[in-house]
């Protein structure tokens, strides 16, 4: 997922002569920015006025668009600059809301008492009836601990929860699963299984949110063994499903077999290592991994993957390539071998810029502005839900990767996260491959 860390908003009036609207673009674009969504609000004879979003990397660099931009003379004004990241934000951005309206007194009394009675007893002399009459079967947990929040690290669980929020936001609407954002004030493996085991009989299924490494690991197995719902951790499995989709895709682009490729996965975190088991899952033969952390090398052997030493050493030995490093420009052009696959997805900045891998011979080259979470668990547990299992297995996972592979368009690396139907095709293909345990 692209991520900037200045997102403001231009309003921008220009006089209606052509390329006026070309100069205000190739200003923000000389100065670093990026342009998100562009809205038409005035079109006049005279003038037309613009809602322009602005990506920027720092407050400096938004400084230095608007000077661009104001350089511009008369022809070009800047009305306003607004913050709509924060108005977005402003109160929260879900709530819990009633499906059913209370109009009357016999409204009343069939959702609360003395007719919810019954429903009540219902349960108790079958439990799994919980599924249906409640929320249950429809509600997901969304756990952090505030260790690994997206690229900003551990600030905390409370700080987070504009991303928990956000993703009981793509959750209800992608597939209409009610997220409920947990925020836990620990990060000790004991505490955290335990808490979790003592309220999960109120959710369908456990997410696992931008909780760090190496005790994210630990948590999840645990939880996954303890625990009779779905449980993943977004961070690991979910990028690993869009990775492995993206892997496809290039290799459908370049004629390339990905089960007889070998493939080489620069960074073990989190991300890193469930890239190789699921790259291992889906039936890559030879898969090599590279890590500074000897505990992580170690690891990835546990689950029966390959190491290399180097950098140096898995370039030159891997025709496919991905990194989940965040370090910017790790990956120099002479490192690049003449018709290798480059996935360089940590952002903002990734490992080789994919312009730099191509002009150094690399037969297709990515970056992680497309490589988005937010195709994969939305419908990997709607998908569980539906089938009504308590785990999500490897090919569940597959079968996410396939489904978005065999839904992106030629041309692309993967579809787009609000193509409606995406969400569709992975909920059916996690349902089918559940079904046939």
């Amino acid at each position: 997922m692209i991520q900037r860390d200045v997102i403001r908003t231009l309003i921008v009036e220009t006089s209606s002569k052509p390329g006026n609207f070309a100069k205000v673009a190739t200003a923000i674009g000389l100065a670093g920015g990026d342009i998100g969504d562009i809205t038409t609000i005035k079109d006049g004879i005279l003038s037309t006025v613009r809602d322009i979003s602005v990506f920027c990397e720092s407050s400096d660099q938004l400084e230095d668009v608007i000077k661009n931009v104001r350089a511009l003379g008369p022809d070009v004004i800047i009305h306003a600059i607004t913050d709509d990241v924060l108005k977005a934000h402003e109160g929260g951005k879900i709530r819990m809301k009633s499906r059913i309206d209370v109009r009357s007194l016999g409204d009343l009394q069939r959702i609360y008492t003395p007719g919810v009675a019954s429903v009540c007893l219902d349960i108790q002399s079958d439990p799994d009836k919980a599924r249906y009459f409640t929320s249950i079967g429809n509600s997901v947990a969304i756990v952090t601990d505030g260790t690994a929040i997206l690229g900003l690290g551990n600030i905390g669980p409370v700080a987070g929860m504009p991303v928990m929020e956000g993703k009981a936001v793509l959750f209800d609407q992608f597939v209409g699963i009610s997220g409920i954002p947990i925020l836990l004030d620990t990060s000790d493996p004991d505490k955290v299984v335990e808490t979790i085991k003592h309220i999960h009989q109120g959710f369908g299924a456990i997410l696992l949110e931008d909780i760090g490494s190496p005790h994210c690991f630990e948590i999840e197995e645990r939880l996954k063994e303890e625990l009779n719902i779905p449980v993943m951790h977004d961070d690991q499995h979910g990028t690993a499903v869009v990775a492995l989709a993206s892997v496809l895709s290039a290799c459908r682009a370049t004629g390339v077999d990905p089960e007889k490729a070998v493939i080489g996965q620069v960074g073990l975190g989190a991300a890193g290592l469930a890239i190789c088991r699921m790259l291992m899952a889906y039936g890559v033969e030879e898969v090599y991994g590279s890590d500074l952390q000897q505990e992580a090398l170690d690891r990835l052997k546990s689950y029966g993957g390959q190491t290399l030493q180097s950098l140096e050493e898995l370039m030159a030995t891997c025709d496919i390539v991905v990194a989940t490093t965040g370090v910017s420009g790790l990956i120099k052009p002479e490192m690049i071998r003449p018709g290798q696959i480059i996935l360089a997805l940590s952002n903002p900045n990734p490992e080789i810029i994919p312009e730099d891998a191509l002009a150094a011979g690399a037969a297709f080259a990515a970056d992680g502005r497309l490589v988005n979470n937010a195709l994969g668990f939305p419908g990997i547990f709607r998908g569980a839900l539906n089938a009504g299992v308590s785990e999500i297995t490897y090919p569940m996972l597959v079968a996410a990767a396939r489904a978005l592979a065999n839904h992106t368009k030629p041309g692309e690396l993967i579809p787009n996260p609000l193509d409606p139907t995406v969400h569709q095709v992975v909920t059916r293909a996690v349902e089918l491959a559940a079904q046939q345990k």
